[in-house]
């Protein structure tokens, strides 16, 4: 998933990465805390779609690119994400991969749940950083 945000980089980034305000923009997004500062091997807690969820950062390149991933109900994923700055705002993309028994056995609904998903939370972060404007 791939979007166009008329925004600032900083203002992007900075909605992204704090973890504890997820809920307060992501309607997908129950509620969220991350355990310490926002670096590799540390891990967030999270609810969605009444999975609770415990995330391990696995990359922070500040401003380009975050990465995490870990298990939840049998499902392994890994969510990655990036940020390219250009005249017209910023392009966020986002992909995310998931395995395990319950992909297996019914991957056409798991992947059309993974899509829609992907859409609603770049959707999501599009409109917050868009209604900032001037913040």
């Amino acid at each position: 998933m791939t979007a166009v945000i008329d925004a600032p980089l900083e203002r992007v980034r900075a909605l992204h990465t704090d973890i504890d305000a997820w809920a307060d923009w992501n309607t997908d997004v129950d509620q969220a805390r991350l355990d310490g500062p926002l670096l590799p091997a540390n891990s967030f807690h999270w609810k969605t779609h009444g999975m609770d969820i415990t995330s391990t950062i696995r990359e922070v390149v500040r401003g380009r690119r975050l990465v995490w991933g870990g298990p939840a109900q049998g499902i392994t994923a890994i969510h990655v994400w990036t940020f390219t700055p250009t005249t017209d705002g910023v392009i966020v993309h986002t992909e995310e991969s998931w395995t395990g028994d319950p992909v297996t056995a019914d991957q056409a609904t798991l992947q059309t749940a993974l899509d829609n998903s992907l859409h609603n939370w770049v959707n999501n972060l599009k409109h917050q950083a868009e209604s900032q404007v001037g913040k």
